[in-house]
Parts: C-alpha cells; sequence; structure tokens
C-alpha cells in the first residue's frame, strides 16, 4: 500500500512539473472528486440525472435517444462509473424513442480551477460521448441549477467542452475535440483545438484535463497540452468564463454524430475517477480519497 501510495503521489508530483510548463495557473489543491469506489447506483450527493426533453420532444443537434435515470444507463462497478447508450424501445414524458441513454450533471459547480478525468471513451459509429462543462446560470429546463440559477441562455454562459468524439470523423478513430462556445463563435465554433491519442481510446484509460485560469483555458491529453484559448478581448462575447460552471458527462446518439449501424446494440463511457483541483488547502477526507484509490493509467 505505501509504495502504491508513493508511486501514486510521485506521479503527481511529476504530472504537475510538467503542467507547471504548460499552463499559466497550476491548481494543486483537491476540492472535489468523485473515486467511484462504491458499486450499484452513483452518489446522489455528486451526480443528478437530467432526463427532461426539450421543448419538441427531442434533444438537439438531431440526436434521437431518451437520457434516463434508470440502473442499466448508468452505474458503477468495480470502481468505475459506467454510462451506456443502448437500443431499446423506451417511453417518457409521452415520447417513444429507440435508444436510451445518461446525461449526468455534477452537483458541484466552480470557478477557476483543473479538472482530470481518467476514461475509457466509445467510438462507435453514431455515437457522441461528451465530457464538457456549463455555466452554472444557463437557462436550460430540467438541468440541476436551472430552477435556482437559470437566468442566461446558451451560449452566454458559456460551454467548455474537454472532450468529445464522433462529431469528427474525418480524423483519427483516436483524435479526441476540445471546443469553446460563446456568444462570439459558437455552434460551428472556430476555437477548438485536438490531440490523437497513442493508444485505443475505447480500450485503454487516458487522462483529459481542462484547467481554466482568469486568462486562459488549455486543455491536456496525459499530460501534454495540445490547445490554449486566450482571447486578446475579453469581455462578454469572447469570455463568458467569469461564473462558476458544473460538469457534463453524456452520450448522444445519431444526428451530426452520423447514422447508427443497424446492428448497432450498446456503447459505453467509462471513468475511473473525476478530480478538481483548485489553490485552497485541501481537507483530510479528500487526500483520504486519492489516496485509497492509485490504480495507474492502463
Amino acid at each position: 500500500m505505501k509504495i502504491k501510495l508513493y508511486k501514486s503521489l510521485f506521479l503527481f508530483a511529476l504530472t504537475s512539473q510538467i503542467t507547471l510548463a504548460q499552463v499559466d495557473v497550476v491548481y494543486k489543491d483537491l476540492v472535489w472528486s468523485d473515486e467511484f469506489n462504491t458499486d450499484g447506483a452513483l452518489n446522489v450527493n455528486n451526480w443528478f440525472h437530467q432526463i427532461q426533453l426539450p421543448a419538441g420532444g427531442s434533444w438537439y443537434n438531431n440526436e434521437v435517444q431518451h437520457y434516463t435515470n434508470l440502473s442499466s444507463n448508468s452505474y458503477v462497478q468495480a470502481g468505475v462509473l459506467n454510462l451506456v447508450a443502448q437500443k431499446e424501445n423506451y417511453t417518457n414524458q409521452g415520447v417513444t424513442k429507440e435508444y436510451t441513454s445518461a446525461r449526468l450533471n455534477s452537483k458541484f459547480a466552480f470557478k477557476y480551477g483543473r479538472v482530470d478525468i481518467k476514461a475509457k471513451i466509445p467510438v462507435a459509429a453514431g455515437t457522441w460521448p461528451a465530457i464538457w462543462m456549463l455555466g452554472k446560470n444557463v437557462n436550460e429546463d430540467g438541468g440541476y441549477f436551472d430552477s435556482t440559477e437559470g437566468t442566461v441562455n446558451w451560449p452566454a454562459c458559456g460551454e467548455i467542452d474537454i472532450l468529445e468524439h464522433g462529431i469528427t470523423r474525418s480524423h483519427p478513430i483516436n483524435y479526441i475535440q476540445s471546443a469553446l462556445h460563446t456568444p462570439s463563435s459558437h455552434g460551428e465554433t472556430i476555437n477548438v483545438g485536438g490531440a490523437v491519442a497513442n493508444s485505443d481510446i475505447d480500450r485503454n484509460y487516458h487522462i483529459y484535463s481542462m484547467n481554466w485560469s482568469p486568462n486562459a483555458i488549455s486543455f491536456l491529453l496525459d499530460g501534454v497540452l495540445y490547445y490554449t484559448y486566450n482571447p486578446s478581448i475579453k469581455d462578454a462575447e469572447t469570455w463568458p468564463y467569469v461564473d462558476e460552471q458544473y460538469i457534463l458527462l453524456n452520450i448522444a446518439l445519431g444526428g451530426v454524430a452520423g447514422e447508427i449501424p443497424s446492428d448497432f446494440s450498446e456503447s459505453r463511457m467509462q471513468i475511473d475517477y473525476i478530480r478538481v483541483y483548485q489553490n485552497n488547502s485541501p481537507t483530510k477526507k479528500m487526500e483520504s480519497k486519492v489516496s485509497k484509490k492509485s490504480k495507474s493509467v492502463k
């Protein structure tokens, strides 16, 4: 146990030193995490299932799935969160669809810091897995913060796409994309960057990171920087990132992700951990949670 802990601390220190040379602010203190250590349902203190359909009865971008709170679409097993998109007829809110999936909102929101997500990402045709963030003030019916904080429409709330896959089919299969959506550029935004992982992203864990400071938003794959958004003029049009944001996890199907093959049955995203760092004093509880989980990148 001591060897594993020392190895984990060494790797964290090494990663911090590498990051130091690549980003403008290094965040070191763990302030929130989910290590997914308890099998079964998700921790309700951390996560909210967003299942309410938008007006019109379908999700955006011509997607074809129902998001559900079913245990078959999201659950924890062997220390890993599983988000599962499936082919199955499902009726909810008076609408029947042929596919189900999960869309999770974190109940934790923050302003400035680093997010690390260790995950396996599905690559099946017709799927659009995403790990991303929205302003806590977004006006989106059915979202966790909407009823108390939702005063601003998208994209004025700001969107940070830490990772998405499946909408860039012209790139290599292991290419992942990050993007920013702001009033000045959204939808087919010009503010994008990407990288190709050095091993299959659906079979191997990689660490996807986003570093958000008052001056820049940077994205890293396994500790290596590949894109930074740092507009020279920062105002409401280019830099709506002045309020707290929360984390979203989901797998969309169809629409801009392309046609779903007729033999599709299911596809899953697997997440080993999600950790958020800021420059505050970490609690002993947070330190303990991380030390108990020292799996290496496979």
